[in-house]
């Protein structure tokens, strides 16, 4: 018998909406889900990516994790036993009730992925717990970009490229593989006449279709942007009644940006002065324009700082909430939305203040994520609701892994990971195997066995979007059916994160505070204000949204303390921050470092994205392996000729931190002095004991990157991934390992 389920792919942050056929209980294909009201925008998406062409390899691999496993050998040993879940959660509940009883529910952490899971059930786990320290992405990710955004606009904003768009200036990456229906939406504007500017060091994807492309060197984009604001001002192209009516603060960012000439800022950035002052005029004389982001500039340590100057250009452009341009976006009002589901006002202020970090990196933490909300509410009222704390108010990353080595300021004892492979994916790895290794407790819930996880207790199977409902409300809902069983008697039995989080918290006291048995009975609650169950709202189409508008700022102002957007931020100054965009050179670059340079010539950029993986995901795949079996570093022929490395040979990549294996892919449009490199490799074939743990230490980009707190940004923690110092040289034949092959172009 067939039967079609819909669902939405989370395997990255495109969201796809799908059509998963199942035929006799098993799983077939998925396409499109063509009732969906954007289906034919997100068609040939489907059809085209591959990891949806892989979704059955991937749902029934052999090496998929399928019973609850508990460590005997040593950590890293890779020896375990299987067990049962009763077993596991009575066990790792009577482990944590020992360290809390000695250390405080404090020293027990968490970290989380980027998508993979229902977050805000973690957060209300660690809330009605007590600790604060959970960690994830956001310091690099979306969650800085949000917290900021709250800061200077008093709401979030999403670029809406449509037909009446003129120019859109994406910086920074943001093209296909990030969010490939805007991508979609932008390349049909292009073709009708819309023009593309793109800043971004390496010739990635979009600068093929761009009218305007500012090869900018990596680390100084906030110069670049000052002196682009400069320009602008300058030559009176900003939009001068928006300014003067809401924004707060124009005249000391006049003052601020005025020694960013074009000049200086071609010396600093790389860019010519005349293709800056091309994208000003042109970004700010085309009317309504968008701008839009991958995540080149939260990878930076002058990251906040870039962001904030980004903005700036954004609202003295006058681009805000018109048609075209970039739109608050607008949550849906019936329904329970995250962060009630959160209980963050079940953590105390005295546990709120153990946040680890959250004395120094203030933005991203417990307390700052209520400073930049609390002028929020007399602009959006109860659509506050929605606004996703879990991204906004994590712990600091780097001081978290430390305290698990140094116990300072207190000890780090126990972690919790789920869908999270923290080892490849968070800066210098090191560092965190050391932590790893040195907890009294690690458990990981995951959906196959990770470098980390090898390093786990406990390590348990993870329900993936195909086999449990989902209910995303972050600025409009979408619903996803379950279209596989979770458990198959004799096969496999695998729990959802909401399930191993209820189960925690009913042997840890919390019960009264987890009164749903599944899923679809809390999206039953949630769903409540709608007057629909969770199964009605799924027939309906699984989909609803709130009601839009446009300038909806000249109504109430902006949900800031001026009521304007603040280009000069009285939320940062209030932190103890510089209340307006600076500029600071990279750390390690030519100029800041010149004898470290002579050592170290060229400028080490990583992260890009790049298919059919997605950050540290998806090699165990042999489709995907065939199609793309190593690692690569792009780097300009002359530069790889000049150091006698061919195109497509084994590299060794290294900087003062350490050094890695990639392969050398020549790049005719990466600059000479710049090379870049692929983040999230490790090789599942491998050996999964120590020293190889899936062979972690052969290809991990992490290796070379800088998490030293002093390093990170000052003002959300954020770790730099882009413009450090490295040189690279050809691999030995010797250190060639067996089955790859000399070259692999």
């Amino acid at each position: 018998m067939k039967e079609i389920k819909k669902v939405v792919c989370i395997q990255c942050h495109s969201a796809c909406r799908q059509a998963v056929e199942i035929e006799d209980g098993r799983l077939v294909g998925v396409g499109p889900d063509m009732d969906f009201p954007k289906g034919e925008l997100f068609s040939t998406i489907v059809r085209s990516c591959p990891r949806a062409h892989a979704i059955t390899d991937y749902f029934y691999h052999k090496d998929r994790l399928n019973y609850p496993l508990k460590r005997v050998g040593a950590r890293g040993e890779n020896k375990w036993v299987q067990i049962s879940w009763q077993q596991a959660m009575d066990e790792i509940a009577g482990k944590m009730k020992v360290l809390i009883d000695r250390y405080g529910p404090e020293t027990i952490g968490t970290t989380c992925g980027t998508g993979r899971t229902t977050d805000e059930f973690r957060t209300r786990f660690f809330n009605l717990l007590g600790s604060p320290n959970i960690v994830g992405q956001a310091e690099i990710c979306y969650g800085e970009y949000l917290a900021l955004m709250y800061a200077v606009f008093g709401w979030k904003l999403f670029p809406v490229v449509q037909k009446e768009t003129k120019c859109t200036l994406m910086w920074g990456g943001g093209g296909p593989r990030y969010w490939n229906a805007l991508w979609k939406n932008i390349t049909k504007a292009h073709k009708e006449g819309m023009k593309l500017i793109v800043i971004d060091p390496r010739g990635i994807d979009a600068t093929r279709h761009a009218d305007l492309w500012l090869r900018v060197r990596p680390g100084t984009d906030c110069a670049l942007a000052l002196a682009m604001i400069r320009h602008i001002i300058k030559e009176g192209l900003y939009d001068k009644d928006f300014v003067e009516k809401w924004c707060h603060g124009f005249e000391e960012l006049r003052e601020r940006v005025e020694p960013f000439t074009l000049e200086r800022a071609a010396e600093i950035t790389w860019v010519p002065a005349d293709k800056i002052r091309q994208a000003a005029e042109l970004y700010a004389t085309s009317k309504p324009a968008a701008m839009t982001h991958g995540l080149g500039i939260e990878h930076t340590v002058n990251s906040m700082e870039t962001l904030h100057a980004v903005f700036a250009l954004r609202a003295i452009t006058g681009n805000l909430d018109v048609k075209g341009g970039d739109l608050f976006t607008t949550a849906y009002p019936d329904i329970i939305h995250e962060q009630e589901i959160e209980l963050i006002d079940k953590l105390s202020p005295e546990q709120r203040k153990k946040q680890f970090g959250a004395d120094r990196f203030k933005i991203l933490t417990q307390e700052g994520f209520r400073m930049t909300q609390e002028a929020v509410p007399r602009v959006w009222g109860d659509l506050t609701l929605n606004r996703s704390s879990q991204f906004q108010a994590f712990a600091h990353a780097p001081t978290f892994y430390r305290a698990a080595i140094t116990g300072k300021p207190y000890p780090l004892k126990a972690i919790l990971t789920v869908a999270s492979n923290p080892v490849v994916t968070y800066g210098n790895s090191k560092l965190v195997y050391e932590a790893l290794k040195n907890l009294d407790l690690y458990v990981v819930v995951d959906f196959f066995m990770t470098p980390s996880a090898q390093l786990a207790d406990y390590v348990l199977p993870g329900t993936t979007y195909l086999e449990r409902p989902w209910i995303w409300a972050y600025a409009m809902i979408v619903g996803s059916e379950r279209a596989m069983p979770a458990v198959v008697p004799g096969q496999y039995e695998r729990w959802s994160d909401y399930k191993f989080w209820k189960g925690l918290g009913d042997r840890l006291g919390q019960e009264e505070y987890w009164p749903w048995e599944d899923l679809e009975e809390v999206y039953d609650y949630r769903l409540k204000p709608s007057g629909m169950t969770f199964k009605e709202f799924m027939a309906r189409g699984g989909f609803a949204a709130g009601k839009g508008g446009y300038k909806r700022y000249e109504e109430k102002g902006f949900g800031t303390p001026t009521g304007k957007v603040e280009l000069y931020s009285t939320v940062l100054e209030k932190m103890g921050y510089d209340p307006l965009p600076s500029f600071r050179e990279p750390l390690e670059s030519p100029v800041s470092s010149p004898d470290l340079a002579r050592e170290y010539p060229l400028i080490l950029t990583t992260g890009g994205r790049f298919l059919p993986y997605y950050n540290a995901e998806h090699r165990q795949i042999a489709q995907h392996r065939k199609r793309y079996p190593w690692p690569k570093m792009e780097i300009h022929p002359e530069t790889a000729k000049s150091l006698g490395i061919e195109d497509g040979q084994w590299v060794w990549i290294e900087s003062p931190r350490g050094r890695c294996r990639q392969t050398a892919e020549y790049d005719k449009n990466i600059h000479p002095g710049v090379v870049h490199a692929q983040h999230g490799w490790w090789f599942p074939e491998e050996p999964g004991e120590e020293p190889s743990l899936h062979g972690l230490w052969k290809s991990n980009i992490n290796i070379l990157t800088d998490d030293e707190p002093d390093h990170c940004n000052p003002i959300n923690g954020g770790w730099p991934l882009r413009a450090f110092l490295c040189k690279v040289y050809p691999c030995k034949p010797e250190e060639v390992w067996e089955g790859e092959t000399a070259n692999v172009g």
